[in-house]
């Protein structure tokens, strides 16, 4: 069943109106029609609904029933990365929204070698967004992940330690990921490097803030492999899957 994100416009009473892009590919591109069924998605909850109406530039549809996501995690995990170069951001978004991740806040390090100026990154950030709502239409999630614009690494050191659980993806190594205790935790983030890894500093920075190192094996991870690993092992470890 086809599933398009909602915001709380679109939703008066048990009648949810589409317009714009999603109106014109419902009615066009699936060739949609009155009678079929359609599913809704807004803040972790499923709008299974009924097509009552349309026009070539609006949807109108009833809400038949309303389920939680049965796709969503229930911990809440954010994946702080120093900020790659040329497109590898847009394939973290991708996999990470794919595997469950909430959000995703990119941040400048020592060693980035990208640091794009502020039009630049604003034009870069709608195009992650776009990117996560791909991923997270095509992965059947519930919640659209939040893809932040770019922080220092102060600020994203002070927001990861702000979690239940802080981790740090740390080549010099750490923890074994196995070994950490999910158990009752309802929010985690970690931390991953850019191209060249973290400067010792800021290793010693994040773990004087309470962040846990973690070792995720014997071979070292390029940093858009690194992200996308860890987010499939902490959904494992943590049940959600």
């Amino acid at each position: 069943m086809p599933r398009f994100f909602i915001d709380e416009t679109a939703l008066c009473g048990d009648i949810i109106t589409v317009r714009g892009g999603d109106a014109v590919h419902i009615g066009r591109s699936l060739r949609m029609k009155t009678g079929d069924s359609i599913t809704f998605c807004r803040e972790g909850t499923d709008f299974v609904s009924v097509i009552e109406k349309m026009t070539s530039e609006e949807v109108f549809c009833r809400v038949v029933e309303k389920v939680p996501s049965s796709s969503e995690p229930d911990l809440r995990l954010t994946i702080y990365q120093a900020l790659p170069k040329q497109d590898k951001p847009e394939l973290i978004i991708q996999k990470c929204t794919e595997l469950g991740a909430a959000r995703i806040v990119f941040f400048i390090s020592k060693r980035c070698v990208s640091r794009p100026h502020e039009k630049s990154a604003e034009k870069k950030l709608a195009r992650w967004r776009k990117v996560a709502e791909e991923a997270a239409k095509q992965s059947g999630r519930g919640n659209i992940p939040e893809i932040c614009g770019i922080v220092s690494f102060e600020e994203a050191v002070r927001e990861l330690c702000g979690n239940d659980i802080s981790l740090l993806c740390y080549e010099n190594g750490g923890e074994r990921l196995s070994d950490i205790d999910f158990s009752g935790k309802k929010t985690c983030g970690v931390m991953i490097g850019a191209e060249g890894g973290f400067d010792r500093s800021e290793a010693d920075m994040c773990c004087e803030k309470g962040a846990v190192p973690i070792w995720l094996g014997k071979r070292i991870l390029r940093c858009e492999t690194c992200p996308i690993a860890v987010t499939a092992m902490i959904m494992l470890s943590a049940g959600e899957v």
